[in-house]
């Protein structure tokens, strides 16, 4: 119980910090654009509202996963940071189908169905991104030379032990 509080604390403060750091994406103040600020701003109130439950409503016996459960977790965790720093060099569409696939097959371990489902979501979120949100800084795709894959793949460098 007392994990849950801490934990929606945290949250929370993270959660705050999102929205603070979202008030400072810029827009054109004469256009009245607010669509890239909007989901930025939805994250942020879910994450708000979800670590308040939490901090409110902690569950009181609390159920720990099993030892596998925890290589699943950090399988994904190390899939979203590959992902967050191949965006840059690869374009949004490429990183988007690995990362949602290797996710996808982590819940249900379909080969078929999780390669669609990584291309699926890559192509609509994009669509959705790029189109519907007006989120025009978005590139579909960029082929990467070495010089720009290594200074992604080296801010990965200081959390696995590099120098």
């Amino acid at each position: 119980m007392a994990a849950d509080r801490i934990f929606g604390l945290v949250a929370l403060i993270t959660a705050v910090a999102y929205l603070a750091a979202a008030t400072q994406i810029q827009t054109n103040m004469f256009s009245g654009e607010f669509l890239p600020k909007l989901f930025p701003y939805m994250i942020g109130t879910i994450a708000a509202i979800c670590s308040l439950f939490m901090v409110f409503k902690p569950d009181p016996d609390p159920d720990w996963p099993v030892a596998g459960t925890w290589v699943n977790m950090a399988l994904a965790v190390v899939v979203l940071a590959v992902y967050a720093v191949m965006l840059t060099p690869l374009g949004f569409i490429l990183p988007t189908i690995f990362a949602a696939g290797i996710l996808s097959y982590q819940i249900s371990p379909r080969l078929v169905p999780a390669a669609l489902s990584g291309l699926g979501l890559s192509l609509g979120l994009f669509v959705l991104f790029k189109y519907a949100l007006g989120l025009g800084n978005i590139v579909a795709y960029r082929v990467p030379t070495p010089a720009k894959l290594w200074d992604a793949i080296s801010i990965l460098i200081p959390f696995v032990g590099g120098h």
